[in-house]
């Protein structure tokens, strides 16, 4: 594996591959990484003939300056999990490579982008797509590998490639789940064991929501979720929405729409920690 900084070489390297006609797949990182992110890198290694992994802790995403510098920040075992993963190059570039200067472009894709994480954590969406097509111009990818934990973010990078028409391919995978449940996370790193085993209940409740959809509206089961979730010591619910999965916009009706899912965000722990996940009702 190839470990390159700077943006001349990643496209010198790039440029060569693709004069040979091999395909070309990125995987978009904030490093910490983990089994997640791992299956992300297989899942590339496996479709293309060159797999990219930027390592980037985007710091235009990041609203709460305090998340930015608690993010956690583990390169060398980031790199040592790529090698194994069998990715061909990682990009680790600093801030002044990515942002000589300030990045004042506006993306706006509402209500994809506005709702849920958008209204809670403002300009995070905006700081994404920045990086997001920084990444892509940089590297002219065949596809671009993003977690299904990131639920919304896929949406919202999905309304971007739309709009700039970048020729390629965005490839959704699984979430990857810890032993009770909990999605992986680098945040989770943050959790004591203890806290972990709490946050496990997030998930939990959401599986149980789904058993109950049939006897239950949509309102009362928002309801019974945000209540079963706060009732447990260490968690708190900032939102839960139950949206169709393309516009993401809220549904009042099982019937209003044949795809549903259910988005999450949880604060566990002291410090606290901000946990998301989601789950498929319909579709």
């Amino acid at each position: 594996m190839i470990r390159v900084a700077t943006i001349a070489e990643l496209q010198t390297i790039l440029d060569g591959e693709r004069q040979q006609g091999r395909s070309i797949g990125l995987v978009p990182t904030m490093g910490a990484l983990h089994e997640g992110h791992a299956s992300l890198v297989r899942c590339s290694v496996k479709d293309n003939d060159v797999t990219v992994v930027s390592i980037f802790l985007n710091p235009t995403q990041f609203n709460d300056q305090t998340d930015l510098a608690k993010y956690p920040r583990t390169l060398e075992a980031d790199c040592a999990l790529l090698e194994q993963c069998g990715a061909t190059i990682a990009f680790a570039p600093s801030v002044d490579e990515i942002y000589p200067e300030p990045d004042t472009r506006q993306f706006s894709y509402p209500p994809t982008d506005t709702v849920m994480e958008g209204a809670f954590r403002p300009g995070h969406f905006n700081g994404v797509c920045q990086i997001v097509s920084k990444l892509f111009f940089m590297t002219m990818p065949d596809r671009a590998y993003f977690g299904e934990k990131d639920f919304q973010q896929i949406a919202v990078i999905r309304r971007m490639v739309e709009d700039l028409g970048f020729p390629l391919e965005i490839v959704p995978c699984p979430v990857v789940r810890e032993e009770g449940g909990l999605a992986m996370s680098s945040r989770n790193t943050l959790l004591t064991a203890e806290e972990r085993q709490t946050a496990s209940q997030i998930y939990q409740t959401l599986c149980k929501s789904k058993e109950l959809m049939g006897e239950k509206s949509v309102a009362s089961l928002h309801d019974w979720v945000v209540e079963t979730i706060n009732a447990v010591s260490g968690l708190k619910v900032q939102y839960y929405s139950i949206v169709d999965g393309k516009s993401l916009a809220d549904v009042q009706d099982w019937n209003e729409s044949d795809d549903i899912v259910g988005c999450i965000t949880v604060f566990c722990g002291s410090q606290p920690i901000r946990l998301i996940d989601h789950i498929r009702y319909k579709g």
